[in-house]
């Protein structure tokens, strides 16, 4: 791919997303305000942050295009953010214990000359776990920088959930088929490098 990809995200999960898919790409960090309306409907959120985090970076270098997003959890009608300790994890998890969830990512392209927004949901279903094996996880994976209070990859995605419908990915980050789809379409040119054969 001749543009350069940034990605403004300090999340393991979504560097080593685009690192599969093989797209290099350059860290930008900045520290933005995650808050949100009141009155913004919960399905909105995660793209609303990721909007607001490309808003963050005032301009996009020539021929690159910033990757922002966000990621919620949704359940009764609340979004279970980044759980602050222990007792808030275990609090989230005990909501989403034997229950179906949604999982919100909302991402931002911005290049030069163009910006584009989109979200993914995925359901998930957790079986029934029990507190011993909730507090099990916390303790040994200490899941305080993710969404929900856990990391569908680590242990409790293993043997704790049940189903999926929709994308794997999105649950730790991005939705990367839609995100190669529409880096695609935002570079007019496939993203796929071809190798020299005189090398």
């Amino acid at each position: 791919m001749s543009q350069k990809i940034y990605l403004a995200s300090k999340s393991p999960r979504r560097q080593e997303l685009l690192k599969l898919m093989n797209l290099p790409y350059e860290l930008l960090l900045k520290e933005v305000d995650e808050s949100f309306p009141a009155d913004l409907a919960l399905e909105k959120v995660a793209e609303y942050i990721a909007e607001k985090k490309s808003a963050a970076f005032d301009e996009v270098l020539d021929n690159a295009v910033l990757i922002t997003a966000d990621t919620v959890v949704l359940i009764d009608g609340e979004i279970l953010g980044k759980p602050i300790d222990e007792s808030d994890a275990f609090a989230m998890l005990s909501k989403l214990n034997g229950r179906e969830h949604l999982v919100i990512t909302g991402v931002t392209l911005k290049s030069a000359d163009k910006t584009l927004s989109f979200s993914d949901t995925t359901k998930v279903t957790f079986s029934q776990l029990t507190d011993e094996q909730l507090w099990y996880y916390i303790k040994n994976y200490q899941p305080f920088d993710k969404a929900g209070g856990y990391g569908i990859q680590d242990w409790i995605g293993l043997v704790g959930v049940k189903a999926i419908n929709g994308s794997y990915t999105n649950v730790m980050g991005l939705p990367t088929e839609r995100l190669y789809k529409e880096l695609e379409k935002l570079s007019q040119k496939s993203l796929i490098n071809k190798p020299s054969f005189n090398e």
